[in-house]
């Protein structure tokens, strides 16, 4: 029998039936232009002709059980939806790989932004170690952990005068220390 010169609505009928040779007959005579149409949407021909090729995987797989009555335009609406499915993966892909690329650049930032505080804590201390005993002591209890002038003249019992004055040393000198961490101290 000559496949080819029977209508769709014939061959759609022995497809349905389990016939090969109809199946290929649809094949061969949709085939080119679902794929034009698929390779003016995707602008991909390696990515049209794969709709193109599931899409007839899909329509043997379910030749029992597909229900057609035009078949030029089953095709087209099958094409359209496999076009639609494609570029809505790749929009998916593209908004996780933005997502991704988001997290890994705050990740790195966050990253930086630790190593550079890690390491002007680090220049802290070694400054703070060539300070006095009373001058670093009140460095820390002032800068470090938020006590005022008047707490830390009473809890030392020192004039209040004497505390200000061991801050300003201890900032005088690091300040010097810390001058490539810290810009313009």
């Amino acid at each position: 029998m000559e496949y080819s010169v029977l209508s769709d609505a014939v061959l759609v009928t022995y497809y349905q039936a389990g016939d090969r040779a109809a199946f290929q007959a649809i094949y061969r005579r949709y085939w080119k232009p679902l794929f034009a149409v698929a390779r003016r949407k995707v602008y991909s021909p390696e990515s049209a002709e794969e709709l193109i090729q599931d899409l007839f995987v899909d329509l043997w797989e379910r030749h029992e059980t597909v229900q057609i009555d035009e078949l030029r335009t089953y095709l087209f609406g099958a094409v359209k939806y496999k076009i639609l499915n494609h570029i809505k993966a790749l929009l998916i892909r593209q908004r996780y790989e933005n997502q991704k690329m988001t997290v890994l650049t705050d990740f790195d930032c966050q990253t930086e932004q630790w190593l550079a505080y890690a390491d002007l804590q680090q220049a802290l201390e070694k400054g703070m170690a060539h300070l006095p005993d009373k001058t670093r002591q009140i460095f820390r209890l002032n800068r470090l952990e938020n006590q005022s002038v008047r707490q830390i003249s009473a809890s030392l019992r020192i004039p209040e005068r004497t505390v200000e004055y061991h801050i300003m040393q201890s900032l005088r000198a690091l300040r010097s220390h810390l001058r490539e961490y810290v810009g313009a101290v």
